[in-house]
């Protein structure tokens, strides 16, 4: 390991929870900032009491979830409620860089939190704010997660077939998308400070970084009144394209042919015949005639197992890809070469691993240093070890119900 990382130095008081800000602040740390997680034991995070738990046992500290999104991060608890948690808040502030929260508009400054009051505290510090729809406007309040502003995005009217109703895919989609955009605004903001000397405040509107996604099917519709719904597996710009059953249990492989590598296709399933058949004779007649061209295809995928269509096509320089399972996934050889799965040794769960960030850097690369904090782990570290309080008046905050 490099003996410096990228952002060593950069600190970080981090208020947020459930998958957007946690997976923003992950990035930071995983990159050498010091991140500090601040939660209590009557409301922890969300992800802490989500399954999968490790070893299917429930757990504060079990959560699948949980780990993954905060490795090489600290935790500590303090209930915000507190008389005395407003000192201790100050003197996170007074010495954190950056200090997060991803809660509905209006929790934070209820609690007699936010920009106004940090800033008087430290005059260079940045803050973000991370909520559903951004902090005004007349939609601005509404709670939610992920899965509902997928909805509200346009992606969940796209998915699914289109004689059925839509279907809501997998996790909260718009949570990773603002995860993303979250931690380049807030190295935006590092890089403004270090040239001005001067803090700001960061509004992040997942619904808008998510929305711009789906930039050509609006213009489609502003421009040409077009509104596009559910296809299934289908596609405008490439027939074959879906997912076609292989040899084996529930073994699938996709497909995606251009209108190039047609007659290449044709000869590699044994379909010369297809290359003059005026039913599939231009893409568009193929598109029309799809029903028929995947039962053919399809003929010829069930007969092998879904990583040898992939290979034989991509060989051919035809787009395929095994549908993988989680297994499949967690012992992929890619990943595997790329170092992207880190085993870590969790004080609960045990040894296990978790992802890498997707990017490297070539001077320095990110690590994973440490799993994901039990509840309140490192309370008194950081309470004496950082924010200069002696042992007797950590034990006196521990006896006050200071911390819970």
């Amino acid at each position: 390991m490099p003996s410096k990382k990228a952002l060593e130095g950069l600190k970080v008081a981090d208020f947020t929870w459930n998958i957007v800000g946690p997976l923003a602040t992950k990035y930071l740390a995983e990159h050498g900032a010091t991140v500090i997680k601040i939660e209590s034991q009557d409301r922890p995070c969300v992800t802490r009491t989500s399954p999968p738990y490790a070893d299917n046992t429930p757990g504060i500290n079990r959560s699948g979830w949980f780990t993954e999104w905060n490795t090489n991060k600290y935790s500590i608890t303090l209930n915000l409620k507190h008389p005395r948690a407003m000192e201790i808040i100050r003197k996170l502030i007074g010495w954190a860089d950056i200090v997060g929260e991803n809660f509905a508009p209006g929790v934070f400054t209820r609690l007699g939190l936010g920009y106004e009051l940090f800033r008087q505290i430290k005059p260079d510090i940045i803050m973000f704010s991370a909520s559903m729809q951004g902090q005004t406007g007349p939609h601005s309040p509404h709670p939610g997660f992920g899965m509902q502003l997928s909805a509200l995005s346009g992606f969940t009217e796209l998915t699914g077939w289109p004689d059925r109703g839509p279907v809501e895919f997998y996790g909260p989609y718009t949570d990773f998308i603002g995860a993303r955009f979250l931690a380049v605004a807030v190295l935006a903001a590092v890089d403004y400070r270090r040239r001005t000397g001067k803090g700001q405040y960061l509004d992040l509107s997942q619904y808008e970084c998510a929305v711009q996604y789906l930039s050509p099917l609006l213009l489609d519709c502003s421009i040409n009144g077009h509104v596009q719904t559910r296809l299934g597996n289908q596609s405008i710009h490439y027939s074959p394209h879906g997912v076609y059953r292989c040899q084996g249990e529930d073994r699938w492989c996709a497909i995606a042919v251009t209108d190039a590598k047609w007659p290449d296709f044709c000869r590699l399933i044994n379909g010369k015949e297809l290359i003059n058949d005026p039913r599939f004779a231009t893409l568009l007649m193929r598109i029309k005639n799809r029903e028929e061209l995947d039962k053919r295809v399809e003929s010829w995928t069930m007969n092998m197992s879904a990583e040898t269509v992939m290979s034989m096509l991509q060989k051919e320089g035809i787009a395929a890809g095994v549908v993988q399972n989680g297994e499949d996934v967690h012992n992929d050889p890619q990943f595997a070469h790329r170092e992207h799965f880190t085993l870590l040794n969790h004080a609960e769960m045990g040894k296990h691993t978790n992802s890498r960030v997707a990017f490297r850097l070539s001077k320095t690369p990110g690590y994973l240093d440490r799993p994901a904090p039990c509840l309140g782990q490192d309370n008194e570290y950081v309470f004496t070890s950082i924010l200069g309080y002696s042992t007797e008046e950590f034990v006196e905050l521990l006896a006050e119900g200071v911390l819970e």
